[in-house]
This record gives structure tokens, C-alpha cells and sequence, in this order.
């Protein structure tokens, strides 16, 4: 196996593939990436065994060949290397070593067998439809936060994404929830997607998609079962295992009878609450809001800090109210606010409030009050 290959191209497939590779394995291949050599180019492929990457890249072909290489070493190298180097790949003639050139630089890297290398299985994929890009990166970008790290509920550990029946045509929905708090958004559904099984995409394929999604304008391609998920985006396939487990009804936790409306600039309030629980102890972070006519007043204590208080405008008309929230799950909501007005639609002290972006009917959270 013989080629030549320019850096950057090198670079950004090594990246995507470096990232899907466990820095810790007790499996020494799985801490490779297989290079296929072929008249269409260079082909790389990572695998954890539950999510797998395949990127093309161009390239000049001597010899056509496979072997495998770790992942995270050449990865390091190629970073280093200067820009627009043209980098040449030898593999030696007993297999065990690719030699690696650039100028005046060479590197000997160890290697296993391609053969060796696992191979994820590629069930029957039988719904299948294409989403444009920016879209889909928008459901990930409005619920990912809100993905549970809690292990033991792994159902809670991933975006619940599914095709959700509506007056316009129906949607495609994502969900996220760690059980403080849940974000949802959604776009129209797109053809082909109606039949679709709900599944519940892991946090690190999310991860690695979103990252994929966002260096390109590219359409999605996405193929689906009830086990694995499969995506396709300029040039690129990522494969992935589906969280076995139920999601919980997360439509019974939005409250439909809350009643009370307050509208608030959302970076004025943003950062009051980010000032004010500068205070607030490290392990609750919490802040009461108080509301009153047209004024807000956030404050927060703390036994060993002292106390914060400041007062801020809004838009309610509801009885007066006292209300306390995690401060960190306040700012990641209001973070995911892209309009210029934040609406809070609350019933009580202890019941859930909803969270609404007024300029985005499509996104929607949910927040858990807490006591202070």
C-alpha cells in the first residue's frame, strides 16, 4: 500500500475519525483506524463497536492496500505538520509498520491487520428520508444540553427524536431531559419520515453528528431501524447503536394549566441571574425570583457568601409570586433563546414552568422549580 494524500484533507478525516476512538480499550485494534486504499481514493473507519465512522478522502494512489494504524498518534502527527505538506503513506513489506512522510520528517507507526478490524453490522435500515442540515443541527443544538448524565437511567442518556403527529402535517420532534429540566424542538416532518420508529440517539453520536453537520451545509441523509441509526453527510457515514429503552411520556410533564405570564428581555435577565448566583452556594445555585407588577427582584443566599439582590422590568400581570430555579439550568435555557424576549408561563411555587423562545413556536422548555 502506497499514496499521497495533502494534509488538510488528511486532517479533517483523521479528526472525525479520531474522535469516535476511546482513548482507553482494553481492545489494542479498537485503538486504530483502518485505511482502505482503493481506486476511489482513501477510506478511514473508526469504530467504539457501538458507533462507527467511514469518511472518504482524495488522494494519490501508487499501490492500492489496507492496514490499520492508532487513531489519536496520527492524528497528533498530521496536526503538526506544516500546512499544504503532502503527506506519503508506505506501508512495509511485511505489514507491521506504515511509514509516514512529510518533507523532512518520517514516522514509523505499528499496525494490525486490517482484517482484524471489527466491522459494525449493517441491519436493514427500512425508513429512511433527508433533512437539511441546518435543521437537524437545530434539534441538536436546542435539546442536547438537557440530556441526562446520570448512567443508571441510560433511557435519559441520549435525544429522543420521533415523528409526532400535528395540525400542520405533523413534525419531527426531539427530546431531551435529565429530570430537572426538558427541552423540545421541532421541524416540519420530513417525506419519508412519518412511518418512522421513535428512537433514542446516544449522547456521543450526537455529539460527533452535530459536529459534522456543522462544518457543512450539506443535506442529512439519515437511515434508521429500531437498533441503529444510520447518517450520511458530504461524504461522510456515521453509524450508530440506538439506546435500547423506553423513553419516559415526556408530554405529561408539560403543564397545560399554568396561567401566569411573565415576558422578559432575555440577555437583560440573562445576566442578572448570572450576577446574582455569583452568591448562590455551589451545590444548590439557587435563585429565587420574586414578581411583582412590573418588577422582578432576583436574589439569592448563601451561609458562608453573604446575600445578592437585584431588581429588573418585565411584562406580568398575575398575582404575586415567589419562585426559586437552579440558576445554571436558568442560564442554559435562556441560552438556547434566540429571540430578544423570554416568556415564563408558571402556575406555582412547585409546579413546572414553561419556557418559550417568542420569536421560535418550535422550541419549548421545561423547568423544575425548586425550594429556597
Amino acid at each position: 500500500m502506497k499514496f499521497t494524500i495533502e494534509r488538510s484533507a488528511l486532517l479533517r478525516a483523521l479528526n472525525h475519525a479520531q474522535s469516535v476512538v476511546e482513548r482507553r480499550t482494553t481492545i489494542p485494534i479498537l485503538n486504530n483506524v483502518q485505511l482502505t486504499v482503493g481506486d476511489d481514493g482513501l477510506s478511514l473507519t473508526a469504530t467504539d463497536l457501538d458507533l462507527a465512522i467511514v469518511e472518504a478522502a482524495p488522494c494519490d494512489v501508487t499501490q492500492p492496500g489496507g492496514t490499520t494504524a492508532p487513531a489519536h498518534t496520527m492524528y497528533d502527527i498530521v496536526r503538526k505538520l506544516s500546512d499544504g505538506a503532502q503527506v506519503e503513506f508506505t506501508l512495509s513489506p511485511d505489514d507491521s509498520r506504515l511509514m509516514l512522510r512529510a518533507g523532512r520528517s518520517e514516522f514509523a507507526l505499528s499496525c494490525l491487520p486490517s482484517e482484524d478490524f471489527p466491522v459494525m453490522s449493517e441491519d436493514d435500515l427500512p425508513h429512511r428520508f433527508t433533512v437539511k442540515g441546518a435543521e437537524f443541527a437545530r434539534l441538536i443544538e436546542k435539546t442536547r444540553f438537557a440530556i441526562s448524565t446520570e448512567e443508571t437511567r441510560y433511557y435519559l442518556n441520549g435525544i429522543y427524536v420521533h415523528a409526532a403527529a400535528g395540525d400542520g402535517g405533523g413534525s419531527l420532534r426531539a427530546v431531551a431531559t435529565d429530570g430537572h429540566r426538558l427541552a423540545q424542538a421541532e421541524i416540519a416532518l420530513p417525506a419519508g419520515a412519518d412511518g418512522m420508529p421513535g428512537v433514542i440517539i446516544p449522547r456521543k453520536a450526537v455529539t460527533e453528528i452535530f459536529k459534522l453537520i456543522d462544518e457543512t451545509d450539506s443535506d442529512v441523509e439519515i437511515a434508521l431501524s429500531d437498533t441503529r441509526i444510520r447518517f450520511a453527510v458530504a461524504g461522510t457515514v456515521l453509524t450508530s447503536k440506538l439506546i435500547d429503552g423506553t423513553f419516559p411520556d415526556y408530554e405529561r410533564v408539560i403543564p397545560s394549566g399554568n396561567d401566569k405570564v411573565m415576558e422578559v428581555d432575555r440577555e437583560i435577565f440573562a445576566r442578572a441571574v448570572d450576577r446574582v448566583s455569583t452568591i448562590s452556594s455551589e451545590k444548590s445555585r439557587a435563585v429565587k425570583m420574586m414578581l411583582a407588577g412590573e418588577q422582578i427582584t432576583l436574589s439569592a443566599n448563601s451561609p458562608d457568601q453573604g446575600s445578592a439582590s437585584e431588581e429588573l422590568s418585565a411584562s406580568y400581570d398575575g398575582e404575586n409570586l415567589e419562585i426559586g430555579f437552579n440558576s445554571k439550568y436558568l442560564l442554559d435555557i435562556t441560552g438556547q433563546v434566540d429571540g430578544d424576549t423570554a416568556q415564563f408561563i408558571m402556575s406555582d411555587a412547585s409546579s413546572p414552568t414553561i419556557i418559550r423562545d417568542v420569536g421560535d413556536d418550535g422550541a419549548l422548555y421545561v423547568l423544575m422549580p425548586m425550594r429556597v
